[in-house]
């Protein structure tokens, strides 16, 4: 099997981006993910705008920033077909993508002092969670609930430690 990523550019685009920020450099890895989005536009692809949504805002410490990008992760996602992610990978949900959506909309929400929306948000992505994997990747985010669902409870707008880029 191929790697999708090596298929298709955009992807190629995406990961060469993410893997800048996940090295540490932040501002090269928004300047590529921005580059990308100008060429797609809020009506391209729905999976590589919801891809590259959710990555992006990962590289905002500002939670406004952040949850601008986050819910552009979440409207591409509402455009996804289980077809379209299946290119990419053949055992990709959509279903699977809403957990971590909607618990980083919380997480912005709650940072922003907006609890109740936030609140909305953590008892959507907790009523996804059902769709994650039973792997080190849903045990992360369904720890992240916790946390967030925690922090929203405490009224608590510090960002969290086990936040991506923090």
């Amino acid at each position: 099997m191929t790697n999708a990523a090596t298929t298709d550019p955009t992807m190629h685009a995406i990961s060469n981006a993410v893997l800048l920020g996940r090295e540490g450099d932040t501002e090269s890895a928004r300047r590529g993910l921005i580059a990308v989005w100008d060429r797609i536009g809020p009506a391209g692809d729905p999976f590589h705008r919801c891809t590259l949504a959710h990555y992006l805002a990962d590289l905002y410490g500002d939670a406004a920033e952040s949850l601008i990008w986050n819910v552009r992760a979440l409207d591409a996602a509402d455009a996804l077909t289980n077809d379209r992610a299946r290119q990419h990978h053949p055992g990709l949900e959509v279903a699977g993508f809403y957990p971590s959506l909607h618990l980083n909309i919380a997480d912005d929400l709650r940072r922003l002092g907006t609890f109740a929306a936030a609140s909305e948000h953590i008892d959507r992505a907790k009523r996804h969670t059902h769709a994650l994997p039973d792997d080190a990747y849903g045990t992360l985010i369904r720890t992240a609930i916790a946390e967030v669902h925690q922090a929203i409870d405490s009224r608590d707008t510090a960002r969290r430690a086990s936040a991506p880029g923090a």
